[in-house]
């Protein structure tokens, strides 16, 4: 029964790996192609597609999408860390609800939903800016539509749900008895916090921030749509490159170099956060 079990489990497994393999082999025998203007199809094997990444449109793309994935995984820490400890350390059932409606019904809006609504929030004619001119505080509209600003604003709240709840069941993992020798040991709430909470919260932490910066660092629709593409990523300069200009040998050469990126990416934060897992070894 065991081994039926386990063989319903294991192949639906081993046929999706099979599928991402075959499809990202597809992606790197397409990088190495050259590409025939005018034409679907592609000509012979050629290095020209990765050469051409050189260009400065593409290093500021690269950048772009670093500098948007580590700014917005910070940001959504500090916001998302004060929501998470809310939510399960109050014991207001109805203050709990609210706190929790408020991080996580953005996830069932959906990307899309979501970033038309900071469209509208943060057109020249939207909200902020009508509420800061009404205010006075502004004398003409901000332009916070087609900049990185924008796109940061609406990565932050897109990614918060899925941070709120990763750090909410780190923080819910906690032992209290661990804070109440610490107070009865003459610690204050503040450097119990520091000392106890704080630590012993880094797994969540640490699953956050990864999830967050690799989020971020895929995303598409939120840059496309906000930056108009004025803020250009990876992500919207292959869209621009394979569905605009069908340069798909180029496009799927800055997708695997956009893989390998954040892979790299990804391995250096591995090492920079093993000093933060020790901090949460109890």
């Amino acid at each position: 029964m065991r081994s039926r079990l386990k063989f319903f489990l294991v192949f639906p497994s081993v046929l999706v790996a099979l599928g991402v393999c075959v499809a990202l082999l597809s992606v790197f025998q397409f990088s190495l192609r050259a590409y025939i203007p005018g034409s679907l199809e592609v000509g012979g094997f050629t290095l020209a597609n990765f050469t051409g990444l050189s260009k400065p449109i593409y290093q500021t793309a690269f950048w772009n999408t670093l500098a948007l994935s580590v700014e917005t995984t910070l940001w959504t820490l500090l916001v998302g860390y004060p929501l998470a400890y809310a939510l399960v350390r109050v014991r207001d059932r109805l203050l709990k609800s609210f706190i929790l409606i408020v991080s996580i019904t953005p996830l069932f809006l959906g990307e899309i939903v979501r970033t038309y609504t900071w469209i509208i929030v943060l057109g020249s004619n939207g909200f902020a800016n009508s509420l800061l001119l009404k205010m006075g505080l502004v004398d003409t509209p901000l332009p916070l539509m087609f900049t990185k600003l924008g796109v940061l604003i609406a990565l932050v709240h897109i990614t918060i749900p899925v941070v709120v709840l990763m750090l909410a069941t780190g923080i819910a993992h906690i032992d209290r008895d661990y804070e109440k020798a610490a107070q009865s040991l003459g610690a204050g709430p503040i450097q119990t916090f520091l000392t106890v909470t704080l630590p012993l919260s880094m797994p969540g932490i640490i699953a956050a921030m990864t999830t967050s910066f690799a989020w971020t660092f895929s995303a598409f629709a939120t840059p496309q749509m906000i930056g108009g593409g004025r803020v250009p990523t990876i992500s919207t300069l292959v869209y621009q490159l394979g569905l605009a200009s069908t340069n798909f040998p180029f496009a799927a050469s800055l997708s695997v170099a956009g893989l390998l990126f954040t892979t790299a990416a990804l391995a250096m934060m591995g090492v920079g956060t093993r000093r933060l897992k020790k901090l949460g070894a109890h």
